[in-house]
């Protein structure tokens, strides 16, 4: 083994170390209760529960995936997809969070997303409750799925290795250390994982742009391909089979790639995804005093914008530093690897690259602890054995982890998976079933049982249809799935609410209750 991949392997231990160090450290008391191992007994200060969201929402495709887009096709369909995210985040933490975090603590405690909105409603046969459980499982699923491809082409390029016994390693790391510390670890060490992954973007991006020679350097080199620098438009590479043809070295491009406004509305709306995105929402109910809730917002909005920025002008100068390195879009995904490789030494290139192994465990554990909760909090407990003690939810909290690790561990095995694509799809599911819904029941007293139902129903089911069926079709209907998904979802909560009896008084009333409440700073 060389010297260069022992430092790298010393860099990640030490990293992975201290991962694991935060399991143990809240393992005794994740072990105490359900409610501390899915919710940490609403514990989070305002930092944690800014940077465990962030962390966790962005995962494995903030360093790999949107560098990589816009590495393959330019500054277009990232930057919009990067503009949107940042609308959205600012905008739930501005209007969702607090009104969730009342919401979530007056209906009956709720302490997943799946009860809250059950018990918004007062359900006697758990309808909704089981409709939100089982979309969390199939999409958090593919979501896991994708961070466990991300950890696999890291290992992959970084120890030139086999793809899948890396991934499979990976993926049992993550497993392993959710199972032990719950959602306290998973929520501290997100904390530590967001303050590594906005060093690794900034060190990279910095380094990126003094090798291409300066900012106006990197802006003249780009625009010598076409479409490359375009807001309303992107690059075109010339490919054969999905590989992207070379002439003496230099990669082939065509005409550029125009957008139209409806394309460009349906990459923003990648925003619509945070209201239905159960990793951050359940951060806004676990914060200990909603007052606080007010600075998590600016935290998590600047380490947003610093992020997503980033990340996409990686790409760009990416391109610029090795355009023919990679010649498939899925191999594009890599050029954060190489370019920390190349320009680091290796001992804290390896420190640069556990960013990635950050995104990824950050992620993952979020939406593997989610999923868990869903099955045993909401269908195991909720309608199977209503009467199972506590102990019993954490078991079965602990076995459903492990079998959506081992079903997402199948998903990732095809190594040329494109992460942002994967992502994408997830992105579009959870945004179009829960945050027509999220939104609908924080503000709107008018909603009915039978509305949320419908809205959910209907969101996540367009996001398939329109994924597999309408968006093959082309032209205008080749937009991002979510934008459809997400109104035809919305249409479906109102026209059904309005056509079935308005809610019982009990429940507008606790709906006007948490409108009105005040919290003493």
């Amino acid at each position: 083994m060389g010297a260069d991949k022992i430092q790298y392997i010393t860099a990640m231990t030490v990293y992975i170390g201290a991962v694991i160090a935060i399991g143990f450290y809240y393992a005794k008391k994740a072990s105490e209760s359900s409610g501390n191992y899915l919710i940490g007994g609403r514990s989070l200060g305002p930092w944690v529960t800014a940077m465990a969201a962030e962390a966790s929402d962005m995962s494995g495709w903030l360093l790999m995936g949107l560098p990589g887009l816009a590495y393959w096709c330019g500054l277009g369909e990232a930057i919009w997809t990067a503009i949107g995210l940042l609308i959205g985040t600012y905008l739930n933490w501005l209007f969702v969070a607090k009104r969730l975090r009342t919401y979530s603590h007056v209906a009956n405690d709720s302490i997943t997303i799946p009860d809250f909105l059950s018990n918004r409603f007062k359900e006697n046969k758990k309808i909704i409750l089981t409709i939100a459980a089982l979309f969390i499982l199939v999409f958090f699923s593919v979501y896991a799925a994708s961070c466990f491809v991300a950890v696999g082409k890291l290992f992959s390029n970084l120890f030139e290795a086999d793809y899948i016994p890396v991934m499979l390693v990976g993926a049992i790391f993550v497993v392993a250390y959710t199972f032990i510390g719950g959602f306290l670890a998973e929520s501290a060490s997100d904390f530590m994982q967001g303050i590594v992954m906005i060093f690794a973007l900034g060190a990279v991006l910095v380094t990126g742009i003094i090798k291409v020679g300066g900012i106006s350097e990197l802006i003249d080199n780009a625009k010598s391909i076409p479409g490359f620098l375009d807001f309303f438009g992107a690059a075109n590479p010339e490919t054969v089979d999905g590989v992207q043809n070379v002439s003496n070295g230099i990669p082939v491009f065509g005409k550029a790639v125009k957008y139209d406004s409806l394309f460009i509305i349906s990459t923003l709306s990648w925003g619509l995804g945070y209201f239905g995105m159960p990793q951050v929402l359940l951060k806004f109910m676990a914060i200990n005093n909603p007052v606080e809730l007010k600075r998590s917002r600016r935290i998590a909005t600047i380490w947003c914008a610093i992020s997503l920025f980033s990340a996409v002008f990686i790409g760009i100068s990416g391109r610029m530093l090795f355009p023919d390195a990679f010649r498939t879009a899925s191999n594009s995904e890599q050029i954060f690897i190489l370019m920390s490789k190349n320009y680091f030494l290796p001992i804290i290139a390896g420190l640069v690259m556990a960013g990635i192994l950050a995104a990824t465990i950050s992620s993952s554990d979020s939406y593997l602890l989610i999923a868990a909760s869903a099955f045993s909090k909401n269908i195991y407990h909720g309608i199977l054995k209503k009467k199972a003690t506590d102990r019993e939810i954490l078991i079965m909290s602990r076995i459903t982890l492990v079998v959506i690790a081992v079903i997402a561990a199948i998903i990732a095995l095809d190594e040329d998976s494109v992460i942002f694509k994967v992502v994408a799809f997830a992105w579009a599911g959870f945004g179009a079933t829960f945050g027509p819904i999220m939104l609908f029941s924080l503000f709107w007293k008018r909603v009915t049982r039978g509305g949320a139902i419908a809205g959910m129903v209907t969101g996540g089911a367009a996001v398939f249809l329109w994924k597999l069926v309408i968006r093959p079709i082309g032209g205008v209907w080749d937009i991002y799935e979510l934008f459809p998904a997400f109104i035809l979802s919305c249409l479906a909560i109102v026209v059904v609410s309005l056509l079935t009896d308005e809610p019982s008084e009990e429940i507008q009333k606790e709906f006007e209750y948490v409108k009105n409440y005040k919290y003493e700073s």
